[in-house]
């Protein structure tokens, strides 16, 4: 009975750590929007921003991947 407790326990948390993967979603959305809405009030400033814009949608992206390696710790090693 305890050890059922302690699993279930970890599934829960492994589900509440996979919400991040979600929430990169919406970052790597949020980035790419802000820089569409800034690259057509400006476009000759579009060229430069370039490099921020993958710089921003590799973090988001990372830390998607980060919850998911989280997750995956919960489920299998605890």
């Amino acid at each position: 009975m305890e050890g059922d407790i302690v699993q279930m326990g970890a599934y829960i948390g492994a589900g509440l750590a996979c919400m991040g993967m979600g929430g990169a979603a919406v970052g790597v959305g949020n980035v790419a929007g802000n820089y569409l809405s800034g690259a057509l009030r400006n476009p000759s400033a579009a060229a430069g921003q370039t490099a921020t814009l993958f710089i921003g949608i590799a973090f988001a992206e990372a830390l998607g991947i980060f919850s998911f390696l989280v997750a995956l710790l919960l489920m299998f090693a605890v």
